[in-house]
């Protein structure tokens, strides 16, 4: 079978050779394409499957790892606030660390129910990304982090499940490993897949 795709052969033989990784990279970055779309794109592109894997998982989890940082920062950012702002409305009630100490558990068990399940917008939204959500905490309270991160990719782009991790209070460093553990497991069986196909259709 003719390759339907030697356009997209001749535009990367274009490229410098040490661009090409580089590019594949760069696609992997991009939500809903990420490392599985970025490795079977690099590999039609004639691109060493090799290469192209392991530039995708480079490109995605380098991306995942930002979203965790920024995201647990701003986590971090507002439950200060909130434990702040609970001391000072009412500084006599109990004393002001173990107040502030008190607060931030409350607000970790608060997210922590809403992943448990709790019935939440997020669970009418028909969105998308609305049911990704709603099937993320079901696998997160039936299988854990590692469990949900690896079957996350079904659900949501692993950028969008690192997000909702850490904003359910898991550890910004359990996060990053299981996600790099799931972008490394799907993009490698993606780009073993995508070569197979090829050498079967003789392109």
């Amino acid at each position: 079978m003719d390759n339907p795709y030697p356009w997209l052969q001749d535009f990367i033989n274009q490229v410098p050779e040490i661009l090409q990784p580089i590019m594949v990279a760069l696609v992997a970055a991009i939500p809903y394409i990420e490392g599985e779309g970025a490795a079977a794109f690099g590999i039609i592109a004639g691109i060493n499957p090799i290469v192209a894997a392991l530039a995708a998982i480079t490109g995605n989890v380098l991306c995942v790892i930002a979203v965790v940082l920024l995201g647990s920062r701003i986590r971090g950012g507002v439950v200060a606030r909130s434990a702040a702002r609970s001391a000072a409305a009412s500084p006599s009630a109990i004393g002001g660390s173990a107040y502030v100490t008190s607060t931030v558990a409350t607000a970790t068990a608060s997210d922590a129910a809403g992943v448990s399940g709790s019935a939440t917008a997020d669970d009418d939204d028909t969105t998308r990304r609305g049911k990704g959500r709603a099937k993320l905490r079901r696998w997160l309270v039936r299988f854990g982090v590692p469990g949900a991160s690896i079957l996350a990719p079904i659900a949501l782009p692993t950028m969008l499940t690192a997000a909702f991790f850490v904003a359910s209070g898991v550890r910004k460093e359990w996060v990053i490993l299981w996600q790099v553990v799931a972008i490394v497991l799907w993009t490698g069986a993606v780009a073993a897949a995508a070569t197979g196909l090829l050498a079967l259709l003789g392109w």
